[in-house]
């Protein structure tokens, strides 16, 4: 399966665009809360699209290429996963022009732009539930839903009984995309904003449609319109089923970020990151594997900081991982300058662009590691060997790609650990300094090290 050139040479920013910036407080809603407040999964903080293109400078400076956005169509919901107009922007976000001007300035810094797509549930107030609400079984949309029997009681506490809802939330009635005129529906949805000119799509919770035919159909409808599209789909498991010409080019690498989650954290019931990169290997090919969504967070889980309980040499470890293994690594907004969360909604907090918050040592880190692999192809593109000779404690990977290779030192440990330089010296990417043949690279406890042969060329 081939992959869209432009995606293993980028770095992702992933927004939940409620709370990156606020460029137009005109369109606030009326519940907005002061910017900074604790986030609850009600009100509204006023971030927009206007906000996001007003803050372009900021990403490319930190090495930013592409980005992904939370849902952006009207919704009843702060994150608005709850659809009720697939054609229509969400008002509190802006306007239509607006989506198309932060499109146009994107393309034109040659940065990349998808957005979430939710086409397995929508919310309660989409037209078509809306209909079969007050109509029962006379609407013309039943069949767009699984209808157990009426009343629906879509309003009542407790979970849905008598129709089907993701997860069995009443707010979240699912589509019987079976029905052709669901699936045209999604599906003309889909090309309206492909149309616009997105760079693809995170698909999510894909598996809950299980249809094979039906993900092909999708695929061959967004790379018709645009060949080079990604197509990333939220699937928290290894999977080889959803990587393939007829499904997506990458997956959300959720056992990536677990492994190395499970490393910083001793985490017994985790796979250790070597056994996991030795599965991953085994499962895909490499083109498959430089497509994945390399993450440590996101919009669903803890902030990686308040994961590791404030611990700021693991969390600088955390990025130095997640930077140097094969696929796109992808930042949660905010997390680049500490920002804290648990679980959603407290992961869901506004940024602070008051830069006094900001841990200007992190963001320096991480900007650094971006673009270090910004300027080299292995670690972009390389295949990835374990050196290491035995445990899971100090790790030693090499990236390779064509006579270029990276040496990855990885100290998953509170012991310094020693490297001996062999037959040739090596320039040390992170600090610059330089290691003669038979010269020991000291690596601190919860560190890294990344050499590369003095001229670059193994």
């Amino acid at each position: 399966m081939s992959i869209p050139a432009w995606v293993p040479d980028s770095i992702f920013y992933q927004i939940f665009p409620d709370r990156f910036a606020n460029g137009e407080p005109s369109n606030d809603p009326a519940n907005v809360q002061a910017w900074g407040a604790p986030p609850t999964r009600w009100h509204y903080q006023g971030g927009d699209l206007a906000g996001i293109t007003q803050n372009l400078d900021y990403l490319q400076d930190l090495g930013i290429s592409a980005l992904y956005l939370n849902p952006i169509f009207h919704s009843t919901a702060n994150h608005r996963y709850h659809t009720i107009d697939y054609f229509k922007l969400d008002p509190f976000l802006g306007e239509l022009d607006d989506f198309k001007a932060l499109i146009k300035e994107l393309h034109r810094r040659g940065m990349r732009i998808i957005i979430d797509g939710v086409l397995n549930h929508c919310g309660r107030g989409h037209f078509a539930f809306d209909d079969v609400l007050e109509n029962g079984r006379r609407s013309p949309y039943v069949d767009w839903f699984h209808i157990k029997r009426f009343p629906l009681k879509a309003f009542s506490r407790g979970p849905a009984r008598n129709f089907t809802g993701w997860w069995d939330i009443k707010d979240l009635p699912k589509f019987n995309t079976d029905n052709p005129a669901v699936r045209k529906h999604l599906l003309d949805a889909t090309r309206y904003w492909t149309d616009l000119g997105l760079d693809g799509w995170r698909l999510d919770v894909p598996n809950e449609i299980d249809d094979d035919e039906f993900w092909a159909e999708y695929r061959a409808l967004v790379t018709g319109i645009n060949p080079d599209a990604y197509l990333l789909g939220e699937i928290w498991t290894l999977s080889t089923r959803w990587v393939d010409d007829q499904h997506f080019h990458g997956l959300m690498n959720y056992p990536l970020r677990n492994a190395i989650q499970g490393e910083l954290l001793g985490d017994p019931d985790v796979a250790a990151l070597r056994a996991h990169l030795q599965i991953a290997a085994g499962s895909y090919s490499l083109d498959t594997r430089l497509a994945m969504y390399n993450l440590l967070g996101s919009h669903d889980t803890s902030r990686i900081i308040s994961k590791l309980r404030g611990h700021r040499a693991k969390t600088f470890l955390a990025y130095a991982a997640l930077l140097a293994m094969p696929g796109v690594p992808a930042i949660y907004y905010g997390d680049e300058i500490g920002l804290r969360g648990g679980k959603e909604p407290a992961s869901r907090g506004a940024f602070p662009w008051d830069e006094t918050q900001w841990d200007q040592e992190l963001r320096a880190w991480i900007q650094k590691l971006i673009s270090i692999r910004h300027a080299s192809a292995a670690l972009r593109r390389g295949e990835l060997s374990d050196k290491t000779p035995h445990g899971d404690d100090f790790l030693i990977f090499e990236r390779r790609h064509h006579q270029e290779s990276v040496t990855l030192l990885l100290n998953f440990s509170d012991q310094t650990q020693r490297y001996p330089v062999m037959d040739r010296a090596q320039s040390e990417l992170l600090t610059g300094e330089t290691y003669a043949p038979r010269e020991d690279v000291v690596v601190a406890p919860w560190s890294t090290a990344w050499l590369q042969p003095l001229g670059g060329v193994a």
